[in-house]
């Protein structure tokens, strides 16, 4: 089975988030940059899959230079093949994404395309499902167990309340949550590996698309702003609980204002 892992390239979920000069993107300055932890899940999955019964696992980014460390670092991690739509996705919408991906993605023999639910960052969860669209797949969001054969797939997602399962003709596009698997780390005989695969590289042009397809504006980011710093706790005496009731409730009225 053949599957095209699509990931994003975000920052660390540790670091310390700085907003842009201009008021409308993150300073990259410093940062370090990581696989959205979302998507270890999809090539996790994608991986498992490929030695349970064969084929190729691509991975698939459309990003900047600094994505080509992600590409590597899923090669390490078993991935058999990359390609690099090399691009300021940033400047491009969900729609515009995948219409990039999309075209990406026919280029590669596939069975099953999967992607992180969502992209940690902005938590754009709209791309996967816009994919599916593009190419007119079945598609099972929100994953948590993924049994493939016989073109066809069966996925299981939790819902409220219960669990819904789904089963669907291949190809087919999947959005993996926390709990499909458990994501290996590189080993050392995986990272030597890598460094001897060659990365695709291919631009927007190359894939038969035109800025404007991509960067047409149908969402702008007028303005980044970080959220306003918390400020200290505060004690209310509790030796009369009926006072310090009283209390609470007049904080939550007047002063926090939730109700």
């Amino acid at each position: 089975m053949n599957s095209v892992v699509c990931i994003s390239h975000v920052p660390d979920t540790e670091s310390r988030i700085k907003v842009g000069a201009d008021g409308r993107r993150i300073d990259e300055t410093g940062l370090k940059f990581i696989i959205s932890p979302y998507d270890e899940y999809a090539l996790e999955e994608a991986i498992r899959q490929k030695e349970k019964s064969g084929g190729d696992v691509t991975v698939l980014t459309f990003g900047p230079e600094r994505a080509a460390q992600a590409l590597r670092e899923c090669l390490a991690r078993g991935a058999t093949k990359a390609l690099h739509v090399k691009g300021e996705s940033g400047e491009a919408d969900a729609l515009g994404i995948a219409k990039v991906l999309a075209a990406a993605i026919k280029t590669v023999p596939h069975d099953v395309v999967f992607f992180g639910k969502q992209g940690v960052g902005t938590d754009n969860g709209l791309v996967g499902p816009m994919v599916a669209e593009v190419l007119g797949y079945p598609q099972v969001n929100v994953v948590t167990h993924l049994e493939v054969g016989d073109g066809k797939l069966t996925a299981t997602r939790e819902i409220e309340g219960a669990e819904e399962v789904i089963e669907a003709q291949l190809p087919a596009v999947i959005t993996a949550q926390k709990g499909l698997n458990e994501p290996r780390y590189a080993s050392l005989k995986g990272i030597m590996a890598a460094k001897k695969i060659a990365i695709d590289a291919k631009s927007v042009a190359d894939l038969g698309l035109s800025d404007s397809d991509i960067f047409n504006q149908r969402v702008v980011f007028v303005s980044l702003e970080l959220p306003p710093e918390k400020s200290g706790g505060r004690k209310i005496d509790g030796s009369d609980p009926a006072a310090a009731a009283q209390e609470i409730l007049k904080y939550i009225r007047e002063e926090a204002k939730a109700l």
